[in-house]
């Protein structure tokens, strides 16, 4: 069999990162796999959702939280094998090969890594990473779908939690700015599924103390 595993929420300023991996013979994937960045949420919801009800397809997920990528003995490659790691075990048999996507600029040494991880867990396996894997491999990108809609859905949860939109949560997007600028506004801290050493939450804090320095 096969594993595919990619992560969805590196970037973001907000909410967890999480991994996904899917054990499959690629001959039972669904038709249209492909890097969830190019799919509707519509249609990564159809995938995910025929992944997860395929009889001889298993499907895992690991999240790592905010306060974990803050922790400053730890870096953002290292949490992306951890992460990846802890699905794969999750879903691994004897004699299993693993396509990973590389969440590290060296493609062997992310695989290494990710092969000792998973060994660690209990599973020796052979593990290929490669960038770019979620658009070359359809194991990885039914990976690459399966994270995707669990980042988004604790999104959803996290709209649920403030009781209003925080957006994508990536920097770049004006949702998620406007949402860390009137919290601290209103709270004087930021929220707690902020990445709080990433200079988007750094910056919304800076701007609330200057403002304050500014009534006086």
């Amino acid at each position: 069999m096969q594993i595919g595993a990619d992560e969805a929420g590196k970037g973001p300023a907000l909410g967890p990162m999480v991994a996904g991996a899917v054990r499959a013979d690629p001959g039972d994937l669904p038709a249209g796999l492909d890097d969830s960045k190019k799919l509707s949420p519509a249609r990564r919801e159809e995938l995910a959702a025929a992944l997860r009800d395929h009889p001889a397809i298993r499907v895992a997920t690991a999240a790592i939280e905010p306060a974990r990528i803050d922790a400053p003995e730890t870096d953002m490659n290292t949490l992306g094998v951890a992460a990846q790691a802890e699905a794969i075990a999750a879903v691994a048999g004897a004699d299993d090969d693993v396509v990973a996507d590389a969440a590290d600029t060296d493609e062997g040494r992310f695989g290494r890594r990710l092969r000792d991880a998973v060994a660690e867990r209990g599973t020796a396996l052979t593990v290929t990473a490669e960038h770019g894997a979620d658009e070359a491999h359809a194991i990885v990108s039914a990976a690459s779908v399966v994270a995707k809609v669990e980042r988004d859905r604790r999104m959803a949860e996290i709209d649920t939690e403030y009781g209003r939109d925080v957006g994508s949560g990536y920097p770049s997007d004006p949702t998620t700015r406007a949402f860390l600028v009137d919290y601290v506004d209103e709270h004087g801290t930021l929220p707690g599924c902020a990445r709080t050493t990433w200079a988007t939450c750094e910056d919304a804090l800076a701007a609330a103390e200057q403002s304050g320095l500014s009534d006086f």
